[in-house]
């Protein structure tokens, strides 16, 4: 009995290619989600430094950030359905 290690390794690689390519999509679809949300950022009383205020720089319209938020859910949908299909078929 022999192994491709080969063929073992494309299978790696494209598995770890496709899981985080499904975690990145998803990730972007909630910031999509969360693009229109007013951010409620009070000034701090005194100058001192804040870190973790403010906006995330990403400014996107509510139809917008819910375009991109379902692009990429379709996408990793359709990474996840095709994964299905090829274990079942």
């Amino acid at each position: 009995m022999t192994i491709n290690w080969g063929a073992l390794g494309i299978v790696a690689v494209v598995s770890l290619v496709v899981g985080v390519l499904v975690v990145v999509l998803v990730s972007l679809a909630l910031v999509g989600l969360s693009a229109h949300e007013p951010a409620h950022v009070s000034e701090p009383a005194e100058e001192t430094l804040v870190i973790g205020r403010g906006g995330s720089g990403l400014s996107l319209s509510h139809a917008a950030g819910t375009v991109v938020a379902a692009v990429c859910l379709l996408g990793a949908a359709t990474i996840v359905l095709y994964g299905i299909y090829l274990l079942a078929f």
